[in-house]
């Protein structure tokens, strides 16, 4: 059978007693042969990163779905999408009307995988802890809320915060606040390296070659306690050099199932695959951003000029039909149309491509024409329609003869490190979120310590906008700050969003929880999968 299954979060409560008719998610085995799972995911250690899956230093979406199957947090996203529920912890809330005192009392009997009982004091160690070690990858951001740690007993955690945060709950969900054994990590160092310590679903075992990881073993944590039902085992994340060779492996039957990184034309031939296939292509919600970013000290793009004229020339509807077709739709925001207080503020700004407007102003700020600039990309990261992607890029600046550009491609673990240092005066980046709110989608670009390291810094919103959308538990209360900020994102140009794409899962048909595999937050949720009886 061959299925092209769409998950919404709105309605995958209503699709889900369908699934289950062909090997639902509550019908897996939680035994028999480990489920293998292809990524283009690389997992290597560095000089510039020699600790690869710290909770304290990991920050992108592959490390992070190795961090969510074996470190716990106090809260999780919830099957289905909504709100942070309780997960290590039976309870959490804000126990003031001003948002900025947040209590936890642990799950009883929660116990790291090796058997050592959890306690509140462990949770306060590994949050100090990633707080105070400020990896350069700037997850720290994202508990900058908090001002103290406090315990009261052996489980009861209360967090005082600095000021109002709504997303709170939100950030303790995330691995930078995954719990983790003082006996196993440094109070102030790295752990460098594969290991992962934690009280998760499953425990890891890496097995390497050199200084980068083949496969990433998953194997059922008996001590887990939590609100996960784990289907399986095991599970086998197996990583390949390119889209092609994991999908020739899932073909073989080598893997059961692949996620990160198809090509669009994969997704497109699983798609219009015969209906007696033995391979389910099923398309989820996803909030995957991509966008320009600009290192605004940088000579050539310093005036806000040549970036504005960079934003009124490309043309995001022709780069989304020309290279990912309806997998993707363009984008004028940081925030993508499907999160509450989007606005289309680059729209509203410059319109419809126009060379004309652009032309105008880059004369108006007397910057001499053609502007020569580098457009630095990734080639291993975001997946092979990168490197066409930034082809059109330079073809529709170069076109307009306002600009001379060249692209130049990096792998990942070339890219990062440069782009951290501010080597690159233009470059492209990809954002999965850390959890579905607005927010997300501009602190980590615009606050103090961002993740890129910008040097643009915009006082309304560091110091107002975005702590005044963060006062409001009522979401919806807060789209006029959002959207404020988006206003001066689309007037200053510190970076310039392109496109948001959707997910898809490809998977053999004997493989049941698929249309939980992912969450809007492209979440690897591995214990949703399990083998059942193909129909």
């Amino acid at each position: 059978m061959n299925r092209k299954t769409l998950v919404l979060p709105a309605v995958v409560g209503l699709l889900a007693p369908v699934l289950a008719a062909c090997g639902g998610a509550d019908s897996g085995s939680g035994s028999g042969d480990a489920i293998v799972v292809g990524t283009t995911d690389r997992f290597t250690a560095t000089k510039d990163a020699p600790a690869p899956l710290d909770p304290a230093y990991a920050y992108d979406v592959g490390t992070w779905n190795i961090l969510r199957q074996t470190v716990q947090t106090l809260m999780i996203q919830p099957k289905g999408e909504g709100e942070p529920v309780p997960e290590a912890a039976q309870s959490c809330g804000f126990t003031d009307s001003g948002n900025e005192r947040y209590a936890c009392k642990l799950r009883d009997g929660l116990k790291f995988s090796n058997g050592d009982a959890i306690t509140a004091a462990d949770v306060k160690f590994s949050i100090d802890r990633a707080r105070a070690i400020k990896a350069d990858s700037g997850v720290f951001a994202l508990l900058s809320t908090i001002d103290t740690v406090e315990t009261q007993g052996d489980n009861e955690v209360i967090f005082h915060l600095k000021t109002a945060d709504a997303t709170f709950p939100y950030k303790l969900s995330t691995p930078v606040a995954g719990i983790v054994n003082p006996d196993d990590y440094e109070k102030d160092a790295l752990r460098d390296g594969f290991e992962v310590d934690g009280s998760g679903p499953y425990t890891l075992k890496a097995e390497t070659d050199g200084d980068a990881v083949t496969k990433a073993v998953f194997t059922k944590n008996p001590h887990y306690k939590g609100t996960l039902t784990v289907n399986n085992d095991e599970v086998d994340m197996v990583s390949y050099d390119d889209a092609d060779a994991m999908g020739t492996a899932l073909e073989k039957g080598d893997i059961d199932l692949m996620t990160r990184t198809m090509s669009p034309e994969q997704i497109q031939k699983l798609s219009e695959a015969a209906a007696d296939s033995d391979i389910d292509l099923v398309e989820l919600a996803g909030l995957e951003i991509r966008y320009l970013a600009f290192n605004t000290d940088a000579p050539v793009v310093k005036s806000r000029a040549v970036r504005q004229a960079m934003a009124q020339v490309i043309n995001r509807n022709e780069l989304v039909s020309q290279v990912y077709g309806s997998q993707a739709e363009a984008l004028y925001s940081l925030v993508p149309a499907s999160l509450t207080a989007h606005s289309n503020s680059f729209f509203n700004k410059y319109g419809d491509p126009s060379v004309t407007k652009a032309k105008e102003l880059l004369a108006k700020a007397n910057i001499s024409t053609p502007v020569k600039l580098t457009l630095n990309y990734t080639t291993d990261h975001y997946g092979p329609a990168t490197k066409k992607e930034f082809e059109l890029l330079k073809k529709q600046l170069n076109d307009s003869g306002l600009f001379d550009v060249s692209i130049k491609g990096s792998s990942w673990e070339t890219f990062v490190p440069a782009e951290r240092k501010g080597e690159y005066a233009v470059y492209g980046m990809g954002w999965f979120p850390d959890f579905p709110d607005a927010d997300n989608f501009v602190a980590p670009f615009l606050d103090e310590d961002n993740f890129l390291k910008s040097p643009y810094a915009n006082s309304d919103i560091i110091d107002t906008l975005i702590p005044q959308s963060r006062r409001e538990a009522d979401r919806l209360s807060a789209g006029d700050s959002l959207t404020k900020i988006q206003d001066i994102v689309a007037d200053d140009v510190p970076v310039l969003p392109l496109w948001q794409g959707k997910q898809y899962v490809a998977a053999s048909t004997d493989i049941t929880g698929t249309a939980y595999a992912l969450n809007s937050s492209a979440t690897l949720q591995l214990w949703e999968l399990g083998r059942g009886v193909s129909n």
